[in-house]
């Protein structure tokens, strides 16, 4: 079963996970070992497959890929949270894009025009699954990537989206909404302490990625039909309400994940 990150909201995007610990091991901030055990997390296995220089089929490990990638001259990543109308990150061309957006995230490399797309595939029955990851990776557009700010930008969005969907959430009654958006928001809770972002990111981005993770969680609860609003016509006002808000918090998560290479250029 291939899986994205819209299946779990409350988990940490695989590419995120890439992108920061690559970031830490290209600026010397991690061992390579020890940054391919943080992007594994609790997964089986991470392959990398359709670096420059593979045959048909050749599949690789997190730590000789990330190897490879310095060696070709990447001196950083990117994330990238693409959604059906906004390619978050991305640069092109079409087809790398779509697959993109199928998987609804990316890394995009700093320095070398190529691109890592997951394909997330999770086996077993519920209670004992394990996950694999295949990055595929493929030349991309050089252009400057799509809608992504500055930290600070996003910081100040995330201070008036958290208000906005504070507030929204208090009117669609999610709070008392029942057993059921209680345990999501338990849900939310006891994944909320993890460890984020790697060793050399800024507080700054760390505390962004915070707000963004909260947001987008509380987002998900509310558009899962959570609270008071019942009727079709009533959710589709919801999901319209949600949306603008969605959008600043993936614009927020972006902007964290890259921090560290944004700071560098800056």
């Amino acid at each position: 079963m291939l899986v994205t990150p819209a299946d779990n909201p409350y988990e940490e995007p695989r590419s995120g996970r890439l992108t920061a610990w690559g970031n830490a091991l290209l600026s010397g901030f991690a061992p390579p070992d020890n940054a391919a055990a943080a992007v594994l997390g609790e997964d089986e296995s991470h392959r990398v497959t359709g670096l420059p220089g593979d045959a048909e089929g050749d599949q690789h490990g997190l730590t000789w890929a990330l190897g490879r990638l310095r060696v070709l001259g990447v001196t950083g990543l990117r994330l990238a949270l693409p959604a059906a109308g906004h390619p978050l990150g991305l640069t092109g061309p079409a087809g790398f894009n779509a697959r993109a957006l199928g998987a609804g995230e990316a890394v995009l490399a700093v320095g070398v025009p190529l691109g890592l797309v997951p394909e997330v595939e999770v086996f077993g029955p519920a209670g004992d699954q394990a996950v694999t990851v295949l990055w595929r990776c493929s030349e991309v557009g050089e252009a400057p990537p799509a809608d992504v700010p500055s930290l600070h930008e996003a910081e100040r969005e995330l201070a008036d989206g958290l208000r906005e969907t504070t507030a929204l959430l208090a009117r669609l009654d999610v709070a008392g909404a029942g057993p059921e958006a209680l345990r999501a928001l338990e849900a939310y809770r006891r994944r909320g302490h993890s460890e984020l972002l790697a060793p050399g990111y800024p507080p700054r981005a760390v505390r962004v990625l915070e707000s963004a993770r909260r947001v987008t969680a509380l987002l998900s609860i509310a558009a899962g039909g959570h609270g008071a609003a019942v009727s079709a016509s009533e959710m589709a006002a919801r999901r319209a309400a949600l949306a603008p808000l969605q959008r600043t918090a993936r614009r927020a998560q972006v902007a964290a994940y890259n921090a560290m290479v944004d700071e560098r250029r800056d």
